[in-house]
């Protein structure tokens, strides 16, 4: 083989390894897109922070034994694994990855690479490639198909309806209204209104237009099987469920309701009272009304195995109940566990 023979043959071996390499960087970056009706986390568990989000057979979730830290586990609460250090909330999951809000974040690239820092964020399942997709306080997040749609604090104290692609791209305004982003079904965003009335209201994704559905008086609904729970605001925040089709309401509870999620068949609410408040559970048609813990409670998450949630104000301990089964309190003790052993 010539001199030149060699040149030529060396040239095109570090070219070959040049495009390989070109290639790896092309493949690790790109984004794996969802379908457009892809919902992250259920309304309900949004609505009470998104603490906990169930998607194919895993379970992410803010442990409050380590700071909020993203963890996840199987639905049973075995093999639980820490994904990502920093407190998480409105934890989304779908495709090959899991998003959340972030608040004192320790690593990642991107917006992550700066301790301390917080916003919106993506990363691979196992917390792998963690992106940050926008620096900002978030009040509230869905992952509506291939868009994140987030409320927005500002500096000044308003709050924006913004959204983003999954992969970094096409960051909008979409409106400067407060517009809760965390009912998303089959591509519409269901919410109330929260400056003139409280109208159920709607907003296309496709279009990202809004319009008016129902002119009640509703607090944070969630859409399901055609009806609309709510809490109605002129009705002492009594908890009630909105007909779509046959345009008829039914009140599903005598006292009024700080918070509540539905799961199923069954809604899991709070009591407001000042001599006997409560955590509770009934069916979906407001039949079989139970006493789960009494007390206050917030933060009410569900999974398809448990129902999570805490005193108020007292982030630990936290505490569970079957979702379908007989009602039985116990502390989350697996994952205060993992939490000392990532202590240790």
């Amino acid at each position: 083989m010539t001199t030149k023979q060699k040149n030529i043959a060396i040239i095109s071996v570090i070219g070959a390894i040049i495009l390989i390499l070109l290639v790896l960087v092309i493949l690790s970056n790109h984004v794996t897109l969802n379908d457009d009706y892809t919902v992250g986390n259920t309304p309900g568990n949004l609505n009470n922070n998104g603490y906990f989000c169930e998607y194919d057979g895993r379970v992410y979730f803010a442990n409050a034994y380590d700071s909020y830290s993203l963890y996840s586990m199987n639905p049973d609460e075995t093999d639980i694994k820490k994904v990502h250090g920093g407190s998480s909330s409105f934890i989304c999951a779908a495709g090959d990855y899991v998003y959340y809000a972030m608040a004192n974040a320790s690593g990642g690239s991107d917006l992550g690479s700066v301790r301390g820092s917080y916003g919106i964020y993506r990363s691979k399942q196992n917390g792998n490639g963690s992106t940050g997709l926008d620096r900002c306080h978030v009040v509230s997040m869905q992952l509506c198909g291939n868009y994140l749609y987030y409320q927005k604090l500002d500096p000044r104290s308003s709050v924006t309806l913004e959204k983003i692609k999954i992969d970094k791209k096409d960051k909008a305004t979409v409106s400067n209204t407060a517009i809760n982003p965390s009912c998303y079904v089959n591509g519409i965003i269901y919410y109330n209104g929260t400056e003139d009335d409280h109208y159920l209201r709607t907003l296309d994704t496709a279009t990202d237009k809004t319009n008016v559905a129902w002119e009640g008086d509703i607090w944070n609904p969630i859409f399901q099987d055609g009806y609309v729970y709510y809490m109605d605001v002129s009705n002492k925040y009594k908890l009630c469920r909105y007909h779509m089709s046959d345009d008829v309401v039914e009140v599903l509870t005598k006292e009024r309701v700080d918070l509540f999620n539905v799961y199923g068949n069954y809604i899991y609410y709070q009591t407001s009272s000042k001599t006997a408040p409560a955590l509770k559970r009934m069916f979906i048609d407001g039949s079989s009304q139970e006493i789960v813990s009494e007390g206050v409670y917030q933060n009410i998450n569900i999974t398809s195995q448990y129902v999570y949630f805490n005193a108020f104000k007292e982030p630990t301990p936290v505490y569970r109940t079957s979702t379908f089964g007989p009602v039985d309190v116990s502390t989350f003790d697996a994952a205060m566990q993992a939490a000392l052993k990532e202590t240790k």
